[in-house]
């Protein structure tokens, strides 16, 4: 008797084990949602549409973008909520590099200890360092030398940003200080035409009507920008500084690694794609996929870059 009850208990178990593994296996069986921490429009809700386009269509589900906008300096709450949602699949963090790199640094409880892990990198925004076609300076290294002996403009998006950070950390290295900055709702050509601001922090996007009458001095990316291919990364100018404002997919660290598989399959696709690929020709924004590995790499040293910045600008 005995016996047959351990059997019995055995066979249950097994059957549950099967059942674990096949629901598993069907994933996804519900609505999948990719979460923004950000308005819609900008060019990581533009490709993460696609994305959540293309899973739809791959695995017969709903797929849906939803943007949670929160502050750039935190609390992320788009993040949070990926933070607590279960570690199935089914709630995907699209991110950029503050979220993964800086949200459990600064104390925001729900998303500390780190969180999140990466399926893959798959944008770089064209930022770009930038002035108007007349100043007296065309490179950074001109720049630092007219700036210690005048007063120049920066506009920027925030200091929070990514960008401003490495732009500010620039001139501190270089040896020289902004004679007045400023954050700007929008940094377009009329900025530098109207000289609201000497210099611009941007996204090559949004000077490209004029970008032939203005200088691009050094982009803040990981590559040279296609479209301004003169002008130098910020790493090749300074290598203490080679970071860039990138957007990746994420998911919790329990996420079962073939969910991930499945969602990596559609990401790595659409990126690479005909459709997406148009979107880095038309904005300067480079478009690619960079696997867990490399990426998980890739903010590990990010976080470090950011330490090193962060040290420098409070000193």
């Amino acid at each position: 008797m005995k016996l047959k009850i351990l059997m019995k208990g055995a066979a249950a178990a097994a059957a549950l084990g099967l059942s674990a593994v096949a629901a598993q296996a069907d994933y996804p069986e519900k609505p999948v949602n990719f979460i923004v921490p950000w308005p819609p429009g900008d060019l990581e809700d533009v490709l993460t549409r696609m994305i959540a386009e293309d899973f739809q269509n791959e695995y017969g589900v709903a797929a849906a973008v939803v943007n949670k906008p929160g502050g750039g300096g935190g609390p992320f709450p788009g993040a949070i909520e990926v933070a607590n949602a279960p570690s199935d699949g089914y709630t995907v963090g699209s991110f950029v590099i503050g979220v993964p790199v800086m949200g459990h640094q600064i104390d925001i409880p729900p998303l500390t200890p780190e969180k999140f892990d990466p399926l893959g990198i798959f944008l770089t925004y064209p930022f770009v360092i930038a002035t108007s076609g007349d100043a007296p300076y065309s490179s950074m290294e001109e720049l630092a030398a007219y700036a210690k002996e005048n007063d120049v403009a920066l506009g920027h998006f925030g200091d929070v940003l990514t960008p401003t950070q490495v732009t500010k950390a620039y001139a501190k290295n270089a040896g020289f200080e902004w004679g007045s900055d400023a954050a700007f709702d929008a940094l377009d050509c009329n900025t530098l035409a109207s000289g609201d601001a000497d210099v611009i922090n941007t996204t090559l996007q949004l000077v490209l009507p004029c970008l032939d009458d203005i200088k691009v001095l050094v982009s803040i990316t990981d590559e040279r920008i296609p479209l301004a291919p003169d002008a130098p990364t910020i790493g090749e100018l300074d290598k203490s500084l080679d970071i860039a404002l990138w957007n990746g997919l994420f998911v919790t660290k329990d996420t079962p690694q073939d969910v991930r598989d499945k969602i990596i399959a559609v990401a790595e696709k659409t990126v690479m794609s005909e459709r997406a690929q148009n979107v880095a020709k038309e904005t300067g924004a480079l478009v690619y996929w960079q696997n867990a590995g490399d990426s998980a790499a890739r903010v590990a040293n990010d976080i470090g870059t950011m330490a090193r910045i962060s040290g420098l600008l409070s000193e």
